[in-house]
């Protein structure tokens, strides 16, 4: 845990025992654990908003060739009947 052992969390412990007191410890703890938590759930939050819009941006470009290829056959298909009316013409 953040490469502290044992006796540096006791010590931690002791020094804000005597900096806060017994009574101000629990709620101190308390408003640390309820940041970690909401911390968690916004970072949770992003990270699955961030699959969703990667999943609709990958969706979203395997779709739009196949789009373009079809206005590009479209294409093709008026070039080549104008080049065979063009030749009927001669």
């Amino acid at each position: 845990m953040f490469g502290l052992g044992m006796p540096e969390l006791i010590v931690i412990l002791i020094v804000a025992l005597i900096i806060f007191g017994p009574r101000k410890l629990p709620e101190i703890g308390a408003a640390i654990g309820r940041a970690l938590g909401e911390f968690r759930k916004a970072s949770t939050e992003i990270e699955s908003q961030v699959r969703r819009e990667f999943t609709e941006a990958t969706s979203l470009s395997k779709a739009t060739p196949t789009k373009g290829k079809e206005k590009e056959e479209e294409k093709e298909k008026e070039e080549n009947k104008e080049e065979k009316e063009k030749s009927k013409e001669i």
